[in-house]
């Protein structure tokens, strides 16, 4: 297992951090404050998003900021202009589960690519890459958006983060949270380390992956100085890529909702059901024409034959039809022809009989 590192000079300042406000972090309704809030859609299922072949479909992720380009890297989240924060939610939420995620994160000074896993409590876990470090990446976690301390933020090694790409796993259980890099283990957090299981993130959360400008000169001078200094936006464009996304649901049912306001993970009931995206997710492909007709039952493959054999009757009726009238129509031509043929034919013998007769010789009295 690979070491946590603490770097001196930022775990001084992540312990004067604010709250650093992302554009992947924000709740609607907070069920700590109301029985009110909508359920959570569950994704019930082990799914993987192959983004080097196809896009983040809109029946499971929203863009909620920005815009996303598909080159053949995959999705690609760019800061081209100061205001950029391209991300995407999932319309889904794992109730304990995997997410891992195949990223190149963004170069620059002061840009953070980030993946969050956030619930409506604002339980967080938490991938940080910054920009100007080409040799760590962070790790962190919140509960219910407890700010009282920040010493829970974790540096570790990672070869060039923003030249190639690295999977980063998090897998959760009521009981532990593991992160993982390149599928090994780097960091373990038992529910009672947190704060006595308070601060430990418990409650169904959902998938956030976005770019943001940490260093941008409008933010607090702590959230800069973490994220290596002021972004200079005449150096960009500034992009993080997403080759690929597997998430994992280890509950199953239709959606999650809060029984009280405690934010436990006791409390959360699973309304039993089909989950509609994981649903949507499965529907296989439409079938190929081929695939169609392996399906077909032998008494329609046999109607369908017949159909085409009848098709081909009626075609070659009307084939015959056509050879008939252009037959009809190239005799009455024919017969014209030879009519004009026999007059022109009479008219020269004549001619020739004239001309052996001297019915055409020429008088004296003419020359």
């Amino acid at each position: 297992m690979s070491p946590a590192t603490f770097i001196p000079a930022l775990s001084l300042l992540t312990l004067l951090l604010p709250r650093l406000a992302s554009a992947q972090t924000f709740t609607s309704c907070n069920p700590l404050n109301t029985t009110t809030c909508p359920s959570n859609p569950a994704l019930s299922t082990n799914h993987t998003f192959d983004l080097l072949t196809s896009s983040f479909p809109d029946s499971a992720w929203n863009t909620t900021a920005g815009t996303l380009t598909y080159p053949s890297s995959g999705a690609d989240f760019t800061i081209a202009t100061r205001g950029d924060t391209p991300t995407i939610q999932s319309k889904f939420y794992l109730f304990g589960g995997e997410c891992e995620v195949w990223l190149r994160a963004a170069p620059g000074q002061g840009v953070v690519s980030s993946i969050v896993l956030q619930s409506d409590d604002l339980d967080e876990v938490d991938w940080e890459l910054v920009g100007g470090n080409n040799t760590h990446v962070q790790s962190n976690y919140f509960g219910k958006g407890n700010t009282t301390s920040y010493d829970r933020a974790l540096w570790h090694p990672v070869a060039d983060p923003q030249k190639g790409f690295h999977n980063y796993t998090t897998r959760w259980t009521h009981e532990q949270l593991e992160w993982f890099i390149d599928g090994a283990p780097i960091r373990t957090l038992k529910y009672a380390e947190a704060n006595g299981g308070k601060n430990f993130p418990q409650t169904p959360m959902n998938v956030r992956i976005g770019v943001w400008a940490a260093g941008d000169k409008d933010n607090n001078n702590y959230t800069v100085e973490w994220a290596g200094g002021v972004t200079d936006y005449n150096k960009g464009p500034y992009t993080m890529s997403v080759s690929s996304v597997r998430v994992r649901d280890f509950s199953s049912g239709k959606e999650y909702s809060y029984g009280d306001t405690s934010g436990s993970w006791e409390s959360i009931k699973i309304a039993p059901g089909n989950s509609t995206i994981s649903d949507e997710l499965n529907k296989p492909p439409p079938m190929t024409a081929s695939q169609r007709w392996n399906h077909l039952s032998s008494e329609a493959k046999a109607g369908v034959g017949g159909g085409i054999g009848a098709s081909f009757v009626v075609m070659g009726l009307l084939a015959a039809v056509y050879c008939v009238r252009q037959r009809r129509s190239g005799r009455r031509e024919r017969a014209l022809a030879d009519g004009q043929f026999e007059s022109k034919t009479r008219e020269l013998m004549e001619y020739r009989a004239k001309m052996s007769k001297g019915g055409f010789a020429v008088s004296s009295r003419e020359v």
